[in-house]
């Protein structure tokens, strides 16, 4: 594990156990999103554009993204545009996120939200529903392969799906059938560079029945049509859109180019 995730899944650690002083599961079941029906995140992906359109105003490899955001302006007008799905990061310390930016968002659209944070522990899980979440993201790199069964089982049996986020085609192997979802992060975590050929390298390991679904570095509409002829489902946009002064803009003109290449 990279030297900024090691610091991220200690700071988590600590804010988890904060969190279940605060606020204890029985709690966040009984909250008014808890039981919320949930929107079919890989549905989506088939049925709309395939853009999942990320909102986050900084993130460690980029300080200062768009620090004064706020979602529940941009959020809707990623749906407006044509994204399939929104992804909210909810992480404070090292992506300036909050719990807000979704459950004040969450009723203002009709698409998917993806809860992108660190999920390291089950009462997460429970939590992300409580925010309004459809979907979650557990992060290969982090999570051991039960870890990543456990966390993916509860997700399952509360409603919400999983986006398996992978590095490396080695940790496929944590990939568990209840995982609708698996990612490819085009970036790499010790270097931060990224390169969307890792996505294509990797596309022949990925399980044949899962939505496949290209991460980062993806800043231009040409790249979306072409991974989408390699057998891409979803494409997780968040910098490209997010450092404009007008992301729902910056959205719709990209999936609009998408759309003139009928793909």
């Amino acid at each position: 594990m990279s030297n900024i995730l090691n610091n991220i899944v200690k700071k988590k650690r600590e804010e988890v156990a904060l969190r279940k002083k605060r606020l204890s599961e029985s709690q966040l079941m009984n909250t008014p999103y808890f039981n919320k029906p949930r929107y079919s995140f890989s549905r989506f992906l088939e049925e709309r554009s395939g853009i999942i359109a990320e909102f986050k105003r900084k993130s460690p490899s980029k300080p200062l993204i768009n620090l004064t955001a706020v979602s529940t302006e941009i959020v809707p007008q990623y749906e407006n545009a044509g994204a399939s799905a929104a992804s909210i990061l909810t992480d404070f310390d090292f992506f300036g996120g909050s719990d807000d930016d979704l459950t004040k968002a969450r009723p203002l659209v009709n698409i998917p939200i993806l809860r992108k944070d660190f999920m390291i522990e089950p009462y997460q899980i429970v939590e992300s529903k409580a925010l309004g979440a459809d979907v979650i993201l557990l992060i290969a790199e982090i999570l051991s392969k039960s870890e990543v069964e456990i966390l993916a089982k509860l997700a399952t049996e509360l409603g919400m799906e999983v986006l398996l986020e992978v590095h490396t085609a080695d940790q496929l192997i944590k990939y568990h059938e209840n995982i609708r979802n698996v990612g490819v992060n085009n970036r790499n975590l010790k270097t931060f560079v990224t390169d969307i050929g890792f996505s294509l390298d990797i596309l022949p390991e990925l399980p044949s029945d899962v939505m496949k679904v290209s991460e980062s570095g993806i800043d231009n509409p040409e790249t979306v049509v072409a991974l989408k002829k390699a057998g891409y489902d979803g494409f997780l946009i968040g910098e490209k859109f997010m450092k404009t002064s007008d992301p729902g803009a910056a959205c719709l003109g990209f999936i609009n180019t998408i759309n003139q290449a009928n793909i």
